[in-house]
């Protein structure tokens, strides 16, 4: 983002569209972003009933075909085992594939979930239409990460576990019960599947030589039975996916209006809060404990501890290791966790993508500066943590701009500067939190603006659009904004030039007289 205070700069901000060169010094560039984005909205609504309404989630991907020629390259952060038919196996959360042109330049980009088969070596040349990779769309797979025999813990038939048999195929599976439906003996019971040597000792995995265990959730299916010979790569149990439920998909403007206003999604995904090694802890009434423990903590005060609702199905095990902001729980995600615990830069890609995903499916097209300038002016807002030796009080919310410049001047004076997150507020909050009160109030809520602006003593210093047309002054924006600026300072300094002090206008008036005397002598000798 443009570290500029008060606007933007001629150089983060670059073209202006209308006429392809670098945008003029005075564009009110907000007020082009506003009616860019508004303008195809129109379009929006009209067509949104159409397409609107319930999609079932069973027609989801169940693999990755790239639609043009390219090279492929796989996320860094991708681990993979090999199984018995000598492919790659996923067992990372948040791996993906890009595919990039002769250039360099990225064309496509497809997420790969965990127990992914991969069909293709990284950066290998492919033609259109190759299967890079594929999965089963209706369950969700806990995949072996060693060989090993099975060790069932925990896993009493009609206690924590009942026999399922499969009417299409005739096979029999073992299910988890779910902990509501159990009975009191087996409420405290935690079924778990291990992966044990010859000697029977757990079988240690991943660079923190984690015992090879792994929770069963609940409603998992189970196909292998105890003492069993297996493999690295292959499926330890399937956990249903809701496929048959339909998700409601909201599409135009609704959509569009939401990520604006940064409303949080129901049942929003759960993400990591810290990076570190997964445990559970002991079960609370209808939640279940996680546990990170962060690489080199010492003491159990450095965990972190997370109650998640039991009826949310993780996408973590026990023993595995998760980055800070990685996916614990699937949903939707929430812009305001993104920002927490991704960064600025992931939060500036979801909206934008999300956003430009609205328009694109109606055709229309919107350059992405248009959106980040919105943007800009949703995380102008910071919450104060720590005060340090600021104006500031702990719990503050205060304009970004003013923080940096008092951190800045609490700096030079060698003290400590305020500890802050920054926030994202929604579109309307950001209007009304504004630094100027007249602006706030020609927009909403007037009466209460204005009475908390004549209670709190405001000043308004008539920065902005609004404020200077409301109070019929020249609004301080145009592309001749800069030459009248030089013309003004040029007039008040040539008057400045032109003053005199009192002592010159004194001795000024004392000449003008001795000269007036002198005049007035001649003419007398002369008569």
């Amino acid at each position: 983002t443009c570290e500029a205070n008060r606007s933007v700069c001629r150089r983060c901000y670059g073209w202006a569209l209308a006429h392809n060169h670098l945008v003029d010094l005075g564009e009110a560039v907000g007020i082009i972003a506003a009616q860019s984005i508004g303008e195809p909205g129109t379009q929006l609504t009209m067509r949104t009933f159409h397409i609107g309404g319930a999609a079932s989630s069973s027609s989801e991907d169940n693999a990755v075909i790239i639609e043009n020629a390219g090279q492929i390259q796989f996320s860094g952060d991708i681990k993979t085992v090999v199984n018995k038919d000598k492919n790659d196996v996923v067992i990372s959360r948040n791996s993906s594939v890009t595919v990039t042109d002769e250039n360099g330049k990225l064309i496509e980009k497809y997420k790969i979930p965990y127990g992914s088969t991969l069909f293709q070596k990284n950066n290998t040349f492919l033609d259109a239409g190759t299967k890079v990779a594929s999965w089963d769309p209706y369950t969700r797979p806990i995949i072996s990460e060693a060989n090993g025999t099975i060790n069932f813990i925990d896993m009493d038939d009609g206690v924590t576990v009942r026999k399922k048999n499969d009417e299409l195929t005739g096979l029999s599976s073992i299910e988890i019960i779910d902990s509501s439906e159990r009975t009191s003996a087996g409420k405290e019971k935690t079924p778990i599947l291990e992966i044990v040597d010859a000697k029977g000792k757990p079988v240690l995995i991943g660079e923190h030589k984690a015992p090879a265990r792994y929770a069963m959730p609940a409603k998992s299916l189970i196909n292998l039975k105890d003492k069993s010979k297996i493999y690295a790569g292959e499926v330890i149990a399937r956990i249903p996916l809701e496929g048959s439920k339909t998700k409601d998909i909201t599409g135009g403007l609704p959509r569009v209006a939401d990520l604006f206003e940064a409303r949080k999604p129901k049942d929003s995904a759960i993400l990591a809060e810290e990076s570190g090694v997964i445990s559970f802890g002991k079960e609370t009434k209808g939640k279940v404990r996680l546990v990170i423990t962060p690489d080199g903590a010492t003491k159990k005060s450095q965990n972190q501890e997370m109650l998640i609702p039991k009826h949310r199905i993780l996408s973590v095990f026990e023993g595995e290791k998760v980055e800070k902001g990685d996916i614990i729980s699937e949903g939707p995600l929430s812009p305001h966790d993104i920002l927490k615990l991704r960064g600025i830069p992931e939060l500036t890609n979801f909206i934008v993508n999300e956003i430009q995903d609205v328009y694109r499916l109606q055709g229309v097209s919107i350059n992405d500066k248009h959106i980040e300038t919105i943007l800009r002016q949703m995380l102008r807002k910071a919450n104060i943590i720590d005060g340090g030796d600021t104006k500031f009080i702990q719990g503050d919310q205060v304009e970004y701009s003013e923080l940096v410049e008092e951190n800045i001047r609490v700096l030079d004076q060698k003290k400590q500067p305020a500890q802050f997150e920054r926030v994202l507020l929604g579109i309307t909050k950001a209007s009304l939190t504004t630094n100027s009160f007249i602006s706030a109030a020609s927009f909403q809520e007037t009466t209460r603006v204005l009475t908390e602006a004549s209670v709190t003593g405001k000043r308004d210093v008539l920065r902005g659009l609004k404020e200077n047309v409301v109070v019929g002054r020249l609004i301080p924006a145009g592309t001749g904004m800069e030459y009248h600026d030089k013309m003004g300072s040029k007039r008040i300094s040539s008057i400045d030039d032109s003053i005199l002090t009192a002592d010159e206008v004194e001795a000024a008036l004392r000449q003008e007289l001795q000269e007036k005397e002198v005049d007035v002598d001649q003419n007398t000798d002369e008569a």
